[in-house]
């Protein structure tokens, strides 16, 4: 009896080891760090390149707002990841920026008291786009080849920060996806008197929010639909009003949608 259970022991040590022998790290990118003269601090990139990633080649980028491990990046990057296989979405680089202060990076200066309190930190979108058009795009342009498709997501407080730079700086990316704006922001000053500039104008722009969301939020992506209409003759311009989401649920369906507008299904 012994030696049985001695020998079934040895079996079981056997079993465990050989499986310890075959686990390796599961790797989906990389990690970079970029230190931001203008935010002054180290920010870390999460980057997905594609399966068959080649140096040489140029590829469509998106720089995803919200960009941290815990946040929108795995999500988006399984996204991406179902669009090359079954539509027609080209193979895409993802640079995922993730947060240190998202109220501070993604809110314009505002003199409302009560926002200042409740947000002590706000009011730097200045430094964060600055940021983007001097610091991070340049160098995803050094270490990566990117094409002219450049794709800009932003959610809430980050769809805030792409409008305003849609609205201020449109050259910057040629696909802005803004999905449930802040615009309420400073009693929504964004709004006021604003228009897109003529010069430079984006290829695509993708706006939606959920019915079941807060009226404001509603109403505000309304307005500026309205807004972004003016110029529809100039570009392609989608405006969905997703009538089962809410803030919390809309930005898987949300993106699904804008991919399948862009990027058909495969036909075999």
């Amino acid at each position: 009896m012994k030696n049985i259970i001695l020998l079934t022991l040895i079996f079981c040590l056997c079993l465990l080891t050989g499986t310890a022998q075959n686990i390796s790290p599961l790797t989906i990118g990389q990690i970079h760090t970029l230190k931001s003269k203008f935010l002054n601090e180290e920010r870390l990139l999460n980057i997905y390149l594609p399966e068959k990633y080649d140096s040489t080649k140029a590829y469509p980028t998106i720089y995803l707002l919200d960009g941290s491990m815990n946040e929108d990046f795995l999500h988006i990057t399984g996204l991406v990841q179902y669009f090359n296989l079954q539509f027609t979405m080209p193979e895409t680089i993802i640079i995922g920026i993730a947060n240190v202060d998202r109220k501070r990076d993604f809110t314009f200066k505002t003199n409302i008291e009560d926002l200042k309190k409740d947000y002590p930190t706000t009011g730097h979108s200045d430094k964060f786009i600055n940021f983007l058009e001097n610091e991070l795009k340049p160098y995803i342009q050094q270490h990566f080849k990117s094409d002219k498709n450049e794709f800009l997501i932003g959610q809430s407080l980050g769809g805030l920060v792409t409008t305003e730079i849609l609205l201020n700086k449109p050259y910057l990316f040629s696909h802005y996806f803004i999905i449930s704006p802040s615009l309420w922001w400073d009693d929504q000053s964004i709004l006021k008197d604003a228009q897109l500039k003529s010069q430079s104008l984006p290829k695509h722009i993708y706006l939606s929010v959920g019915e079941k969301e807060h009226p404001i939020m509603v109403r505000d992506a309304k307005e500026l639909n309205k807004i972004l209409q003016k110029a529809k003759a100039k570009i392609r311009l989608h405006f969905n009003l997703m009538k089962n989401e809410d803030h919390a649920t809309i930005l898987h369906n949300s993106m699904y949608e804008a991919f399948k507008e862009l990027f058909p299904v495969k036909t075999h």
